[in-house]
């Protein structure tokens, strides 16, 4: 696993050249919000496809 440094490393690498401080703070913060993301379905866990549509299926409309 990498550390917070190293990945934003690897990010700075992979931008290009001209990327602007705005752009390195918006893939900052995408970065940011998926490890969130993985934590949180780590610790509570996810959801079924099945239990999606479920879910989902009460918002459609017929």
């Amino acid at each position: 696993m990498q550390t917070a440094k190293e990945e934003v490393q690897e990010l700075l690498q992979n931008l290009p050249d001209d990327s602007s401080y705005e752009d390195i703070q918006y893939h900052l913060y995408v970065l940011e919000k998926i490890r969130r993301g993985e934590s949180r379905a780590n610790l509570e866990g996810t959801l079924t496809h099945e239990q999606t549509e479920r879910l989902l299926s009460k918002w459609r409309t017929p």
